[in-house]
């Protein structure tokens, strides 16, 4: 097994310029300790070469990630297969009042994706990370520069599950899109006051249900119409994020927008 980056602890040094120079250095030693430690296979098939910095899936099993492409709702993103040429919304957003302007993802959430999700998230398979991130950024990213965002803010996870899993794979992803497009990232913004049940197991109307009331402003500052894109791994039906617009948008926000690795199908 590939062991995890998160365990080897940084100190920062002082002026950007120096810990970006220091980090870019650590990271590159880090590579070359495990490619001499570990053999550089694809941790997906375990046969086609792979190296740390593709996150261990080598080309081949990324050739079948399915990317999300037009048609799709212009709400929620939902692929759609069939020749609409106009704008459209799903059944799943005339079902439910999201709050989000728009929510976007990269990929389907089937095959090999949900595979590297599930085993990221909950078997702490950080390795994968690169691969997630750059699926992420690779979509988004020209999107995003292109308008005038003024903040990253990731879905958070409430305190015990935080604590049991040991890290945010929401905040993980969205510091790593902050550094690609520049927009400034806040993982204090917003928190989960609620410490809800697993949305997997419940319909689209119990999830919304469930996560009605999870999230608050820290501090209840005003958002004074600030723009933000709200960063998870996966987009389901989209309850979890509407509620974070929603929250978001009651302080003040001005625009929120969605973007996700991947969009449940």
């Amino acid at each position: 097994m590939v062991p995890s980056h998160s365990k080897i602890k940084l100190v920062k040094a002082s002026g950007g310029g120096r810990w970006e120079k220091h980090r870019k250095g650590l990271k590159s030693w880090l590579d070359a300790v495990l490619s001499f430690i570990y053999p550089d296979a694809c941790q997906v098939c375990r046969v086609q070469p792979s190296a740390a910095h593709a996150g261990y899936v080598c080309e081949q099993c990324r050739s079948s990630v399915r990317y999300i492409k037009p048609p799709f709702c212009d709400r929620c993103g939902l692929p759609f297969s069939g020749d609409i040429t106009s704008q459209f919304e799903c059944a799943n957003c005339r079902e439910l009042e999201l709050c989000f302007t728009s929510a976007r993802a990269a990929v389907a959430a089937s095959g090999v994706v949900l595979e590297i999700l599930h085993r990221y998230k909950y078997q702490r398979a950080l390795w994968f990370e690169p691969f997630l991130a750059r699926l992420l950024v690779e979509k988004s990213a020209q999107s995003l520069q292109q308008k005038d965002w003024d903040l990253i803010v990731p879905v958070p996870l409430h305190p015990l599950k935080k604590r049991e899993r040991e890290f945010n794979q929401a905040e993980r992803l969205a510091k790593r899109l902050s550094r690609a497009t520049g927009i400034p990232i806040s993982s204090v913004l917003l928190e989960r006051a609620t410490a809800t049940q697993t949305q997997t197991r419940l319909s689209r109307s119990q999830r919304a249900v469930n996560v009605r009331s999870a999230f608050r402003v820290c501090g209840g500052k005003d958002l004074n119409g600030q723009r933000i894109v709200l960063v998870d791994d996966v987009l389901t039906t989209g309850a979890t994020t509407s509620a974070c617009a929603k929250t978001l948008r009651a302080k003040g926000c001005g625009q929120v927008s969605v973007w996700t690795v991947a969009r449940g199908m």
